[in-house]
C-alpha cells in the first residue's frame, strides 16, 4: 500500500511539474515582442516623448548574451542623430531576435540643454571614436563578452574606422555592418566640390575651421577629399581581424556616389539592395527602417539564421516595416 501511495504521489508530482513547468516555458516563449518603429519618424517621436532616452530593446545593462548570439550588438548612429531616434526599428528588432543590443549617442555637445545635446555626430570623428572605444569597453565589461558586433548608419559607418584601425578596435570587433557606408567620402550637394575649390584658393582649412567653430567638426571630415578620408584610406579602411558587410542603395542622396561604401576584400561582402530586391526604393534616411536591409543585417550577424529573404516593397524617404506589435513601454522593455 505504501509503495502504491508513493507511486501515485510521484506520478501526481511529475504531472504537476510537467504542467506548471510547461506553462512557464510557454509563457516565456510567447512573450509579446517589442514594437518596432515603422518609419524614421517613429524615432523622432520617441525622442520627443522621452528626451535623451534609449531606443526600445537597447541598453539593458543586465543582458547576458546567449550561446546563439554571444556578441553584443552596438548600434552607431549617423550625423545629427542619436542613440534613440536612429534605432527605433533595428533596436527592438534585434532585441526580439535574442541579441543584447546597445547604442550610444556620440559626438554631441553634452553641455548644451535638450534638444541641442541630443544632436549627435557633430564633434571631430577622432573624438567620437574615443567615445565609441570607451562605450565598447563598458559593454564588454557588463556582458562578459569577448567581442562586439557593430551596426552603423551613415557617419556611423565611417567614424568607427578610426576606432578599429587606430584605437585597438580590431581586437574587440567581430562583425562590422554598415548601412549607407561612406568610406570614400561623400560628393553630395556639390559640398565636396566647393571645399575642393576652397583648397585651390588656399582657404580650405580656414573654411573647415569655420564649420568646426560653428559646431560640426565632423561635417567637413566626411567629404570626399578631406584629410580625414585620405588618412583612413592610406592606413586601409579594413582590419584583417574583422568581417565587413556593406549594405547600399542605388537611391542614395547623401552618400554620393552610392558606391562610396563598396570596397572589396576577402573579409568583406558588398550588397546593393536593388540587386536582390528590385521593389526596394529606399534612400539614405529610410535604410535603417528597411526590412530588406534588416534581413541582410541579421544574415551578417548569424549567417544562415535569418531564414529566406522575402523582398517587400519599400518606398523612398520614409522606409517601411510591418505594423508594430503594441506592448506597454516600461523601464524593463525600454532598457532605461
Amino acid at each position: 500500500m505504501g509503495m502504491r501511495l508513493r507511486t501515485i504521489t510521484a506520478t501526481v508530482l511529475a504531472a504537476a511539474f510537467a504542467v506548471f513547468g510547461a506553462g512557464t516555458a510557454t509563457a516565456e516563449e510567447n512573450r509579446p515582442p517589442l514594437p518596432v518603429g515603422k518609419t524614421f519618424l517613429d524615432g523622432l517621436a520617441h525622442e520627443l516623448g522621452n528626451p535623451n532616452g534609449n531606443a526600445l530593446g537597447t541598453n539593458d545593462w543586465d543582458c547576458t548574451p546567449s550561446e546563439e548570439h554571444p556578441d553584443p550588438v552596438v548600434l552607431v548612429h549617423g550625423t545629427v542623430l542619436n542613440r534613440q531616434d536612429n534605432w527605433s526599428y533595428l533596436g527592438p528588432l534585434l532585441a526580439n531576435e535574442g541579441y543584447c543590443v546597445f547604442a550610444l549617442t556620440y559626438g554631441n555637445h553634452a553641455d548644451l540643454p535638450w534638444p541641442l545635446n541630443a544632436v549627435g555626430g557633430l564633434l571631430p570623428m577622432e573624438e567620437s571614436a574615443q567615445q565609441l572605444s570607451d562605450f565598447v569597453d563598458e559593454v564588454l565589461a557588463a556582458t562578459g563578452a569577448e567581442k562586439v558586433d557593430l551596426v552603423g548608419h551613415s557617419q556611423g559607418t565611417l567614424m568607427p574606422v578610426w576606432y578599429v584601425r587606430f584605437l585597438g578596435g580590431n581586437e574587440k570587433v567581430d562583425d562590422y555592418i554598415s548601412l549607407g557606408p561612406v568610406y570614400e567620402g561623400s560628393h553630395a550637394f556639390l559640398i565636396a566640390a566647393s571645399f575642393e575649390a576652397f583648397g585651390h584658393l588656399g582657404v580650405r582649412q580656414d573654411m573647415e575651421n569655420l564649420v568646426h567653430a560653428l559646431g560640426c567638426g565632423a561635417c567637413p571630415q566626411v567629404l570626399a577629399g578631406s584629410d580625414w578620408i585620405r588618412t583612413i584610406q592610406e592606413a586601409g579602411v579594413y582590419a584583417d581581424e574583422v568581417t565587413y558587410t556593406n549594405i547600399m542603395t542605388r537611391y542614395e542622396e547623401i552618400v554620393l556616389p552610392y558606391t562610396s561604401g563598396y570596397r572589396e576584400a576577402p573579409n568583406a561582402r558588398n550588397i546593393v539592395l536593388q540587386d536582390h530586391c528590385a521593389n526596394d526604393f529606399v534612400e539614405h534616411a529610410g535604410i535603417v527602417n528597411d526590412p530588406n536591409a534588416a534581413w541582410f543585417v541579421l544574415d551578417a550577424l548569424d549567417p544562415g539564421g535569418a531564414g529566406p529573404l522575402e523582398c517587400v516593397f519599400v518606398p523612398p524617404i520614409t522606409g517601411w516595416s510591418p505594423e508594430p506589435v503594441v506592448t506597454p513601454v516600461t523601464e524593463e522593455t525600454s532598457g532605461a
